[in-house]
């Protein structure tokens, strides 16, 4: 079962400054700023919703199918996805643009600075979900602004059913947008700020919105998720970390989970244990696609965590 993940693709470049910000910055200097931070640390990560999604999917034994515009310098991270047996197809390569760049540097105080250029994502609504064949389940994750709005509309014009996911992109719409993708998707999944900050732009608390999806999924970090469906609340526990390195990530393995579980029609109780436990095996590794496992260790850890095995036709994908 193909599932199309239309999202952003990008390079992250992670830098850690041993010191403090603070030091460095003098308050009644701000306006002629004007400091340059050594950092001697530095990793480079292949990133983007889209790309994150692909690879925990991919793990879990799905069959993901990424959508998004890069740049000529993609050829690295194409290269990884071909030997992921990931498709790269439909990955369009703009000539003259970047991938997409995010530069992060943290401080000790774990503040940070962050430098993000959109490059060819600006151009992703260029894509059509059609183009895409034997797609039956889909999900529009952050992207480009006009991306957003087109991959919502093809997915809803098809028929397809799909997971919409504003993330940090939700201030970039207004309420008729925001209400407009309540309308056309199948789900809605959020973090808790992403949450509040919807329900403030619409005017609307999350159990009316719900009427109009199937579900709505709030993801609540180390409190573990809510998904809102059929009337009910059902509470879906985080799943524990001897040692936690980085959070980053987190949110596209949980809907790598999300999407596994409903390509397979399974109930939202294991559908949500499954998004919690991909989650927790993300946050004990850097970056965003480093994570790995068995498919036996998965079983054996979902076993440990939830008292309950996961549905035996997880044997036979």
């Amino acid at each position: 079962m193909t599932t199309l993940i239309c999202g952003s693709l990008a390079y992250d470049t992670i830098m850690v400054f041993p010191d403090r910000f603070k030091n460095y910055i003098l308050p009644d200097q701000i306006h002629i700023l004007n400091v340059c931070f050594v950092n001697p640390e530095m990793r480079r990560e292949y990133g983007g919703c889209a790309g994150n999604i692909a690879y925990s999917l991919k793990l879990l034994g799905g069959d993901p199918l990424p959508m998004g515009t890069v740049g000529s310098d993609f050829q690295l991270y194409r290269q990884r996805f071909q030997e992921l047996e990931i498709p790269d197809h439909h990955l369009a390569e703009l000539e003259g643009l970047f991938t997409a760049q995010c530069v992060i540097t943290t401080d000790l105080d774990n503040n940070q600075i962050t430098a993000f250029h959109p490059g060819a994502m600006d151009q992703a609504h260029k894509n059509r979900v059609a183009d895409a064949e034997g797609v039956t389940l889909g999900i529009v994750a952050p992207d480009g602004r006009e991306a957003t709005l087109q991959h919502a509309a093809d997915f809803a014009e098809l028929g397809v059913p799909f997971i919409m996911d504003p993330g940090q992109n939700l201030p970039l719409f207004n309420k008729q947008e925001l209400l407009g993708f309540v309308d056309q998707a199948t789900w809605l999944v959020m973090n808790d700020y992403e949450s509040q900050l919807l329900m403030d732009r619409v005017e609307s608390p999350l159990e009316a919105l719900v009427d109009q999806l199937e579900a709505i999924v709030v993801t609540r970090g180390a409190e573990g998720s809510r998904i809102y469906t059929n009337g009910s609340v059902l509470e879906i526990p985080a799943v524990h970390v001897e040692e936690p390195v980085d959070p980053t990530g987190c949110g596209d393995a949980f809907r790598a989970g999300m999407l596994y579980g409903l390509a397979r029609g399974w109930q939202w109780e294991v559908t949500g244990r499954i998004a919690s436990l991909l989650g927790a095996y993300k946050v004990a590794y850097h970056g965003t696609q480093n994570h790995h496992f068995s498919r036996e260790a998965f079983a054996k850890r979902y076993l440990e965590s939830f008292g309950e095995a996961l549905p035996t036709d997880w044997q036979g994908d």
